[in-house]
């Protein structure tokens, strides 16, 4: 409730601003101890996934932390796991300002972003810092100055420096806010970028006496023929998830609207049935070989159980906590719980 009330004064500011008022109050409204009292409570609804134990399958999905500095006031909301990121070895500033756009309208965002962060090595030292002891994905990328023939430097320093800390690590390759990144989702560079991941993870894997799980995030604008061939990429790298999806370029069902045309990657209601029916897609390819996790405009309970129907087995919400709130996570998971129950 308190969440509705300031929406329309934190909507009448810059997003970017925003973001950081909402984000700073968070984190004021859990030190004082009242943060799962606005949220309201998230009952167990355990899952299995990746070899983890996950207390719901409503999942924070990675941006709206990217520094890992409020792990532990979201972690407070009832989310069943957390990421974070994405994160790339050098700090980096990203794209010129403005480079995000709210479309009340259509209860979406357009961002280009950039995967601003402040390097990986001080986000390590947010994850230390907090207490949160949940399961953590730490999404990760490439500096926009790597060329993209080099990219898998970058994933290499990310994933060395973030493993011991993470519950999972993500190989983001579907932004659309890096230049060429996206063609890392190409068979053969994507089957290079396993390859190189898959090797170091097993090394860390006996070094550090524990194998954290590897997720592969993908495009909502693949065709069929791609996402079939990617399938078979992961199944054969042996990968442990695959996360569908990323935000798309599509302009469909909002290119009329204020803002709709600008550059960048579309989330929010507009790509929900789009992310569906490429988790529908996936699930017949890897014919339940490798957990889904499907993300991309879930706004209620029927949303994700829609997802979950489509073949995922986790969840994640970003852009639908924009509009709806924080009480949004216990509304989702106690739907669920009522829904199972029946």
């Amino acid at each position: 409730m308190l969440y509705r009330a300031m929406r329309p004064i934190l909507f009448g500011l810059d997003p970017e601003l925003a973001h950081r008022l909402s984000l700073a109050s968070l984190e004021l409204v859990h030190r004082l101890g009242l943060s799962r009292l606005a949220a309201g409570a998230a009952p167990n609804l355990p899952v299995h996934a990746m070899g983890l134990e996950f207390p719901n399958p409503v999942g924070l999905a990675p941006g709206l932390d990217k520094n890992g500095e409020h792990i532990d006031a979201l972690a407070s909301l009832g989310f069943g796991f957390l990421e974070i990121g994405a994160v790339t070895p050098r700090p980096q500033p990203g794209n010129a300002k403005p480079r995000l756009f709210r479309l009340p309208q259509a209860e979406a965002v357009i961002n280009r972003m950039g995967f601003n962060n402040i390097g990986v090595d001080r986000v390590v030292e947010n994850v230390r810092r907090s207490s949160y002891r949940g399961i953590l994905g730490v999404n990760i990328g490439k500096n926009s100055d790597t060329p993209v023939d080099h990219a898998a430097e970058d994933y290499l320093v990310c994933l060395r420096k973030v493993y011991p800390v993470a519950s999972f690590i993500t190989a983001n390759v579907s932004s659309p806010n890096t230049s060429n990144l996206r063609s890392l989702q190409g068979e053969d560079e994507l089957g290079a970028l396993l390859t190189v991941l898959m090797r170091e993870r097993n090394v860390l894997a006996k070094e550090e006496g524990r194998s954290v799980p590897l997720a592969v995030k993908l495009a909502p604008d693949l065709d069929d023929k791609a996402i079939e061939s990617i399938a078979d990429l992961l199944l054969a790298h042996r990968v442990d998830a695959v996360i569908a999806t990323n935000t798309t370029t599509s302009r469909l069902g909002v290119a009329n609207l204020p803002h709709g045309r600008e550059p960048g990657g579309l989330s929010g209601a507009p790509l929900r049935a789009r992310s569906t029916a490429v988790i529908a897609k996936l699930s017949r390819a890897l014919k339940g070989r490798l957990p889904i996790i499907g993300v991309g405009g879930i706004a209620s309970a029927a949303d994700a159980r829609e997802k979950f129907d489509a073949g995922a087995t986790l969840v994640q919400l970003y852009t639908a906590l924009l509009y709806r709130g924080p009480e949004l996570v216990g509304e989702i998971v106690r739907g669920l719980a009522a829904s199972e129950a029946k």
